[in-house]
């Protein structure tokens, strides 16, 4: 496991860009890795990435100083034990919903004995080949990064839990989703999907932990930051609609 480099960068308060992907192919994602992402975010919830995939897309990445990081299936400690000993360095951890499903999270990410984390000589841990075992769990309890959803009502609700929790290091806004859960699908500019999210940035930003949002656009990411975030994620296809639509329509007259 490599420095995560993502998370220096959050504790020395720098802001952290990254781009949510979907595809297995790694040469596309070494290409967009070099384009100066500070992290990727491999999208096994919304994709259909397996581990096998996601261990490959961590080598392709890795060489270019792009922390590779994914977002599992559920908060499930298999589940999350699979994808980490592909040798990504953190977790986005979705739907979470009461300090008890972000405790489970965490203890799931870390070893012994702040967490349950399965230990095995795998890639992760360049199976025992660089560094003994007991140094190893060390330096992935320091590193790996642990990003915690806030999709829903109920996590909004549990936010002041949340911060009380050790060894979380983003709480992260998904607006899409918290739209949904308050009734209003897609309205990210809703007074209630506005309340919700004033709520928890008015409790993570100043607290130690870093506050995350999905930013499609530049506008959003500037508000933001202005506001205190500072993790943020983009995704890889509105890049690729927007600039064949443009390519498309301007040649075509």
């Amino acid at each position: 496991m490599l420095e995560n480099r993502t998370k220096a960068k959050l504790a020395a308060g720098e802001a952290a860009f990254g781009c949510f992907v979907r595809t297995a192919e790694p040469q596309l994602i070494e290409y967009v890795g070099m384009l100066g992402w500070d992290f990727l975010v491999f999208d096994a919830e919304h994709g259909s990435l397996q581990p096998r995939e996601v261990e490959d897309l961590c080598r392709a990445i890795e060489p270019r100083d792009t922390t590779p990081m994914v977002r599992v299936t559920t908060n499930d400690a298999p589940t999350i034990l699979r994808f980490l000993d592909t040798g990504a360095h953190g977790v986005h951890v979705p739907w979470v919903n009461s300090a008890a499903d972000a405790e489970r999270a965490a203890r799931s990410v870390k070893y012994t004995p702040r967490g349950i984390r399965g230990l095995a000589g795998s890639r992760a841990s360049e199976w025992g080949l660089r560094e003994p075992i007991g140094e190893y769990v060390q330096r992935a309890n320091r590193e790996t990064l642990v990003v915690i959803q806030i999709e829903t009502q109920d996590a909004v609700d549990a936010i002041d839990e949340y911060l009380a929790i050790d060894d979380i290091d983003v709480l992260f806004l998904g607006p899409t989703d918290l739209s949904q859960s308050l009734g209003h699908p897609g309205d990210l500019r809703h007074p209630d999907v506005l309340a919700a999210m004033d709520r928890v940035a008015d409790a993570v930003v100043g607290s130690g932990t870093t506050l995350g949002i999905y930013a499609g656009t530049v506008d959003m990411t500037k508000e933001w930051l202005d506001r205190g975030a500072r993790y943020f994620t983009t995704s890889l296809e509105p890049f690729l609609r927007d600039g064949m639509r443009a390519h498309l329509r301007d040649v075509r007259g």
